[in-house]
């Protein structure tokens, strides 16, 4: 009766691997998580670029008449605008958790 709802891919953001709670050396945990951090941190705003400006090529061109379907304009700004509002919610959390960090006490 009803259909499958289709998964949505979220686009330069990696899967979680399997937490592991062994001990591990510090130097190369930190710094392997802090590098995947800082990739998956960078891809994401990459792809954000990537999205505003197929955003606003699809605008222009539906100002200008040049564009076809105006649906392909409305769904690449709504994606460009979701995709921004995640990156948003992660820079936040993460200078939260930064934050937080910092005021511990040792």
């Amino acid at each position: 009766m009803s259909t499958p709802i289709a998964p949505v891919s979220a686009a330069g953001v990696s899967p979680l691997g399997a937490l592991s709670f062994e001990p591990t050396a510090p130097d190369a945990a930190g710094s392997a998580s802090a590098g995947a951090f800082a990739t998956s941190l960078t891809g994401a705003v990459e792809n954000l670029q990537q999205l505003q400006s197929a955003s606003n090529e699809l605008a222009v061109q539906a100002v200008t008449g040049d564009l076809q379907d105006i649906h392909q304009a409305m769904i690449a700004s709504a994606r460009a605008s979701v995709t921004l509002d995640l990156v948003v919610a992660v820079r936040d959390r993460s200078v939260a958790a930064f934050n937080d960090i910092m005021r511990m006490q040792a």
